[in-house]
């Protein structure tokens, strides 16, 4: 995308900050899912420790007495096929890695067009108060 085409280059600069901030927030949610499904597999294999114990000591009694029995516990994952997918976690730990790597990257391209914004708003102060106009419809 050209600044003319968007009459202005502040304008192309915002518009591609916009767009990287929206890509680096679904790479997020994706992350999220990716290590949350681990989560589920590994909780699923691995049945529930019984939370509270020999923590009388050093909690107070009524904290202890909230702990939920390792039953409830498993109960939440009642319903769920991840304690037969325990093999695909090599796969997702693959995926969560390459979705860190290109979170990287969209990172490191947000910062380099913010230090562009900032730096071409630096050199013409003047242009912050066309891009206000153009912002609010007053332009």
């Amino acid at each position: 995308m050209t600044s003319s085409a968007l009459g202005h280059p502040l304008d192309e600069l915002r518009q591609e900050r916009r767009a990287l901030r929206a890509e680096q927030a679904r790479v997020g949610r994706w992350r999220r899912v990716v290590r949350a499904r681990m989560d589920l597999v590994v909780a699923s294999a691995a049945r529930p420790e019984d939370l509270g114990a020999g923590m009388a000591s050093v909690l107070p009694v009524d904290v202890v007495l909230e702990a939920p029995p390792p039953a409830a516990l498993a109960g939440a994952l009642e319903g769920t096929a991840a304690v037969r997918e325990v093999g695909v976690l090599p796969a997702l730990r693959d995926l969560d890695a390459r979705l860190a790597r290109y979170e990287d990257g969209v990172e490191q391209a947000l910062h380099r067009v913010t230090d562009r914004l900032v730096e071409r708003l630096a050199r013409d102060p003047g242009a912050v108060a066309g891009l206000l106009a153009r912002t609010t419809g007053r332009g």
